[in-house]
């Protein structure tokens, strides 16, 4: 899913059971203002024929993400744009290639920081959310070439109370249809190691967080929580939006993407 060859380049990153189906409404906006898009699934995600129990690794589920990257044109600065579990996809490859990326944003996202492992963020989100926060979700294991690894899969209530409860139906059903297994990949030797990120590339890279004002599912206290992890992060928020703000709130989105384009060379 590509665009224009003028303006910047940006690449969508989904989150956990999502695919690149879900930046529907923001892929043709940000097309209109005449930039170049490109939606990604990750491994085992939206349209890519792997299933997630095939997937050996958080890198391979990151495979799609940084092979674009490391195909993309010298000279071209990218803008990188992970949605909740898609900000650990994009800090790896911000670590990976720093000098490509204009800015990473992070979408109501885990973001990590310098000096801690990646998967830091991911535990305290979900040390702080609540048993009954899982409503209809389903766990699963999987057999896997390293052993049994945990997934989930949304289920239609929690993805209508707490991931769409501001976008519309057809949204929701939309979701309903096509999220796939996840995987957090919490054991994973990419999550645990506290070196991975380094000053030098992950640090260097301007960072922008948005806000969903309105998460259910990941409060703003806990957003900005993660910003203060990374001083000299910047912080947009976007009233009203909930976890899927390219859903609820894509004009608004769209906005602060264009602002952010524009200031960062």
């Amino acid at each position: 899913m590509e665009g224009s060859s003028s303006g910047k380049h940006f690449m969508l990153v989904h989150g956990l059971g999502h695919g690149a189906w879900c930046w529907y409404k923001l892929v043709p906006m940000l097309r209109a203002a005449g930039h170049r898009v490109t939606a990604l699934d990750m491994a085992a995600s939206g349209a890519h024929p792997a299933r997630m129990d095939e997937v050996p690794s958080f890198e391979d589920y990151s495979r799609p993400l940084l092979d674009a990257v490391a195909a993309a044109p010298a000279g071209e600065r990218l803008v990188l744009v992970g949605h909740s579990l898609g900000g650990l996809n994009i800090a790896l490859a911000m670590e990976r290639f720093p000098r490509k990326v204009a800015a990473a944003v992070f979408l109501a996202a885990c973001m990590p920081c310098v000096g801690r492992h990646m998967g830091v963020t991911t535990e305290e989100i979900m040390r702080r959310i609540k048993p009954d926060f899982f409503m209809d979700m389903k766990r699963m294991v999987l057999n896997t070439s390293q052993g049994p690894r945990p997934a989930l899969v949304f289920g239609p209530k929690l993805l209508a109370a707490k991931l769409y409860d501001r976008s519309s139906a057809e949204d929701q059903t939309l979701a309903t249809m096509l999220v796939r297994p996840g995987c957090q990949f919490l054991d994973d030797p990419t999550m645990k190691d506290e070196a991975m990120l380094t000053d030098a590339n992950y640090g260097s890279v301007n960072k922008v967080y948005v806000v969903a004002m309105a998460d259910a599912s990941n409060s703003e206290e806990m957003q900005r929580w993660m910003v203060d992890l990374s001083p000299g992060t910047e912080a947009e928020e976007i009233a009203g939006a909930d976890h899927m703000a390219m859903c609820s709130k894509p004009r608004e989105l769209c906005g602060v993407l264009l602002r952010i384009a524009d200031k960062y060379e």
